[in-house]
């Protein structure tokens, strides 16, 4: 009499208890697998122990991992801007023609034009900063680039400081070129130095970066995200741009009354506050 195959079944598992092998579902060996690997747990490799990234993280540091994360972003869009230098362009020709329009209004009153001319120096440089701080996140929405760097194992906070620094940059050497165009159209001369206004420059440069990166990638989500990032921007780097003003001034006229570190220290803090607003709530406007 031929037995039930349930029956062959149960002897088999038996059999296999008794000799000490524990029978597992088939694919169960790989569901595990994939479960300690996602775990983090190690694997000998030939003799060698592979850790997690996350472990392999913690070993390299926060710090050195932000910064080259960071470098790598503006590695990117150095090169993307070196390769059609399109938005450089664009800048340049537009302060021109806003330090020219300053020159027509006023008309041939050289004295006031000196007098104003760390003014007319820094609008030219913010106006031209909304064009570079839009351009900037537009690209990356249009060809769902950012959506790739979210998914990429590189912290937001990288691509906050990548953004920004690449910002700066572009900002400074703006008015590095925009700077012999002021100095022949309003007759101004460097009283303290080239070396001076270079510092002014980069702090200011930075103090309209940092908040405008942030802004910039939350008006990159509106329709009418020209119109917003300066309404978002502008009201919010009133204390940068003052500072920025009366140090070029002191730097163009001269500071008889030693008035220029109190202004660099404004810009100073401003852009510490502002560096460590955007690092912390970068993260959260993109994930939004």
């Amino acid at each position: 009499m031929s037995s039930s195959p349930s029956k062959h079944v149960l002897m088999s598992t038996s059999s296999s208890s008794e000799r000490g092998v524990t029978l597992s579902p088939p694919g169960e060996s790989g569901i595990r697998k994939a479960i300690s690997e996602e775990a983090g747990t190690t694997s000998s490799q030939g003799g060698r122990t592979s850790a997690p990234p996350g472990e392999v993280r913690k070993r390299r540091g926060l710090v050195p991992h932000l910064l080259s994360d960071a470098v790598l972003i503006l590695g990117k869009d150095l090169l993307l801007e070196w390769r059609t230098r399109t938005r450089l362009n664009a800048l340049i020709f537009f302060s021109f023609a806003t330090l020219l329009m300053f020159s027509f209004a006023l008309g041939p009153d050289t004295k006031l034009l000196e007098q104003n001319a760390g003014g007319y120096y820094w609008l030219a440089i913010l106006f031209s900063s909304v064009l570079a701080l839009g351009e900037s996140f537009r690209v990356e929405r249009e060809n769902a680039s950012l959506d790739g760097l979210r998914l990429a194992p590189i912290d937001a906070r990288a691509i906050f400081l990548g953004k920004a620094l690449g910002n700066a940059l572009l900002l400074i050497l703006l008015g590095v070129l925009v700077l012999p165009v002021m100095v022949a159209l309003y007759g101004v001369t460097l009283v303290m130095g080239f070396g001076r206004l270079l510092f002014v420059l980069v702090l200011g440069s930075m103090a309209i970066s940092w908040p405008g990166t942030v802004h910039s990638a939350i008006a990159s989500n509106a329709r009418a995200r020209d119109v917003l990032l300066p309404l978002l921007l502008f009201p919010l780097i009133v204390p940068a741009l003052l500072a920025a003003v009366k140090a070029t001034s002191l730097v163009l006229q001269g500071d008889p009354m030693l008035q220029l570190g109190s202004w660099l220290g404004l810009l100073i803090a401003f852009n510490l506050i502002y560096w460590a607003l955007g690092i912390a709530l970068f993260p959260q406007v993109i994930e939004d």
